[in-house]
């Protein structure tokens, strides 16, 4: 007798299958038996089919239980656990794409034999591409097995009154099965016993694990993992922005300065003068308002202890040109490696632009000294009033084991306005650092700024707290394509700013009192590199007008001043440049990316940081690729509660239009810290479990443990992957596989 037991699940022709191997036995004389045994707890479980065959009448009915040959009609059930009572010498037919040889390992010594019979199926259009049936398919396979000629598989199925494709399926599987036996030792695994003993409730059996492990009836397995929140992802200066954040959450401020300050040593400037990328990417966004990063990143800032300073340890000196902000990120970071490092700048003070070109009711200059304060801890040294040109950067390539470049864009772009403009026209950069100084005022003045980025938007506000009766800034495009920040133009025309858009200054002469501005109007046009639409003039009797104004200040951006750089050097990949006799040189910042803000040159520097300790050690301190980012699709927002932001005070528009006083005034001027702490529980943790037992609480099954060290664990032997555990997670951390 020869007994056969197939494996597969509903809705694949299991039993359909059994029945035409017997008929195809039956067709040539001999005595055939077919029959299924179904799991009918769900939907989708398992099921098996059985043949029996034999050249006398067959008179036994029960299951097989020691089959000669095995057929597996769905690969998430190819398992060793489908050897149990298989005889040795018999076959083994998997539907699979893989070759015999895959499986050497799960059956060694046995003779397996695989066709891609789902391939076949779907591409003769039997059932569908999600629910193929192929039961002919497979028949084809099986004859060709048990040493059946096509014929007697042609007439089997046409007994069963199938044909067209069905007939051509089974065709292409009777040729293209492949087996081979494998190699190894092959051995008989009996089936278990049913006992005889039946528990009692004071069993001590009762309330154990079922005997029958229902995981093999999963076509899905439910796993774990972390995913890269969008705010981390869109910080440029590379911040743990949910770590943080949870750290505020819970009252630990010394905690969130730490995370914090492993990435950044300007959290209390980020805090203040970032354009905060982490809120345009947090995903609760479109569900209430996104979470307040950058205040609370100034909260942790001024309420956490950092942590004790690294001092030098390290022989090798490293050189930085420019102390902004990736300079002293590359300085810091250094520092913390135990490297001797000197900062070299051109200004009196450290701070570069931090300190000249941002206003102090953006950035107080107590907030940008204190951080420094604190590099300086770290054994790094600055040296002001040095003007690095190429000359003296060759000489510190002797004198330094590395250089980190971050000078800037010391080049500011020009609009030429004709010549009779005098001292009435100036330079954004060069008004905001009189500003800074005291050297300059706009008393009774009536003040035009040219530009639209953050430079236009300090020099408009400043020039009103300076004195002057009017300021109006002229950008030819419109406020939506402004690279400012946004909040910064909402500041602005609140104090009485006026933005004029579409407008394209072209000359100036003299008037009756103070300059005749002559400007173009304009339209957008197609977009241009940037993706932002090109302003293109407008022709016709009115477009141009005339605007009088006193003083004409120029914010239409800067650009690197490369003279510094060796003659005839080449950037490589790294941007170190090659062909110098001294040490490698490191470009950073704005000199080498031009990105544009704070957080941007922060970034950088760290990098520049890493790339240095990289080539002079040859560790790799690089963090490792990122993990999946947790985007809103991943989110389950309808598991939270809706919550409005909570909004640190600001400075109202009447008392601040006229003073340097700091706008924002942060959550760390409330009365408590309820307000910093509760917008920071606000924040989803994207992509990052919580233990909030979730999971665990509404598997049906009861198979996930959540073990006492916080990891958790999926009991897979019975778990039926039906994916209630991942549809309960809200933030994305439990997700599903296919079998």
């Amino acid at each position: 007798m020869i007994e056969i037991t197939i494996h597969g699940r509903g809705g694949q022709g299991g039993v359909t299958l059994a029945k035409l191997i017997a008929t195809a036995h039956f067709l040539k004389g001999q005595y055939a038996q077919a029959f299924g045994v179904y799991a009918a707890e769900r939907s989708g479980a398992p099921l098996q089919a059985f043949v029996r065959i034999d050249s006398k009448e067959i008179t036994i009915h029960n299951q097989v239980r020691t089959p000669d040959h095995l057929i597996v009609l769905d690969r998430t059930l190819i398992s060793p656990g489908i050897l149990v009572g298989h005889k040795p010498e018999g076959w083994i037919l998997l539907n699979t794409s893989d070759d015999p040889l895959k499986f050497a390992e799960m059956f060694p010594g046995r003779c397996v034999a695989s066709v891609d019979a789902t391939s076949i199926a779907v591409e003769h259009k039997l059932g569908t591409r999600t629910v193929p049936i192929v039961n002919t398919t497979l028949l084809g396979a099986v004859g060709r097995m048990m040493d059946l000629s096509w014929q007697e598989v042609n007439d089997a199925i046409a007994v069963l009154k199938f044909g067209g494709a069905n007939v051509s399926a089974a065709r292409v599987a009777f040729e293209s099965v492949q087996s081979m036996t494998l190699a190894g030792h092959a051995e008989l695994n009996n089936p278990a016993v049913a006992a005889n003993h039946v528990a009692g409730i004071l069993d001590p059996d009762v309330g154990g694990p079922p005997k029958i492990r229902t995981g093999n009836w999963a076509t899905r397995q439910p796993h774990r993992r972390r995913m890269q929140a969008p705010c981390s992802h869109a910080c440029p200066a590379g911040n743990d922005v949910p770590g943080f954040v949870a750290a505020v959450s819970e009252g630990n401020h010394d905690e969130a300065m730490r995370i914090l300050l492993e990435t950044t040593p300007l959290p209390g400037v980020c805090g203040r003068v970032c354009p905060a990328p982490c809120m345009d990417a947090c995903n609760r966004s479109e569900f209430d308002e996104p979470v307040q990063v950058r205040d609370l990143e100034r909260f942790a800032a001024e309420k956490g202890q950092r942590p004790v300073p690294t001092m030098p340890s390290r022989e090798e000196r490293i050189a930085i040109v420019g102390s902004g902000p990736a300079g002293l990120s590359c300085a810091y970071q250094l520092g913390r490696l135990g490297y001797r490092v000197k900062v070299f700048d051109a200004g009196f003070e450290p701070g570069g632009l931090l300190r000249t070109g941002i206003p102090e009711y953006r950035l107080p200059h107590s907030v940008l000294d204190d951080e420094i304060d604190y590099i300086r801890q770290h054994g790094v040294e600055f040296e002001g009033e040095q003007f690095i040109d190429r000359e003296r950067l060759l000489l510190l390539t002797r004198e330094f084991d590395a250089i980190f470049v971050a000078a800037g864009l010391q080049q500011m772009r020009g609009l030429d306005l004709g010549s009779a403009c005098g001292d009435a026209v100036i330079q954004g950069i060069d008004f905001l650092e009189r500003a800074q100084e005291g050297s300059i005022t706009c008393s009774g003045q009536r003040v035009v700024v040219v530009g639209g980025g953050n430079t236009a938007i300090d020099s408009a506000r400043s020039a009103l707290r300076l004195g002057a009766i009017r300021v109006t800034i002229l950008y030819r495009r419109t406020h939506v394509e402004m690279p400012a920040i946004q909040e910064e133009i909402v500041d602005a025309l609140e104090e009485g700013v006026e933005l004029r858009e579409l407008v394209l200054p072209k000359r100036a002469a003299p008037g009756k009192a103070g300059l005749t501005l002559t400007c173009s109007r304009m339209r957008l046009g197609d977009p241009d590199a940037t993706g932002r639409r090109s302003p293109v003039p407008i022709t016709g009797a009115d477009a141009e007008f005339d605007i009088d104004c006193d003083l004409v200040i120029l914010a239409l951006g800067q650009s690197a001043d490369l003279s510094i750089l060796p003659e005839g050097a080449e950037v490589n990949k790294d941007a170190e440049l090659l062909g110098l006799t001294g040490a490698p040189v490191i470009l950073g910042g704005d000199l080498a990316k031009n990105e544009g803000t704070v957080a941007h040159a922060i970034g950088n520097g760290r990098r520049g940081a890493l790339h240095i300790h990289r080539t002079l050690t040859g560790e790799d301190l690089f963090p490792p690729a990122t993990e999946p980012i947790a985007t809103r699709e991943f989110i389950h927002t309808h598991l939270f509660d809706h919550a409005s932001a909570r909004h640190a005070p600001v400075v109202s528009p009447d008392r601040r239009r006229r003073s340097f006083v700091e706008v924002r005034e942060g959550f760390a001027k409330s009365s408590s810290q309820a307000p910093a702490i509760q917008e920071a529980k606000r924040c989803f943790s994207c992509g990052m479990c919580t233990e909030c037992d979730r999971c665990v609480e509404y598997c049906p099954e009861g198979i996930l443990l959540h073990r006492h060290d916080g990891q958790y664990e999926f009991n897979y032997d019975y778990c039926k992957g039906c994916g209630v555990c991942a549809s309960q997670c809200p933030r994305g951390v439990v997700y599903m596989t296919e079998l």
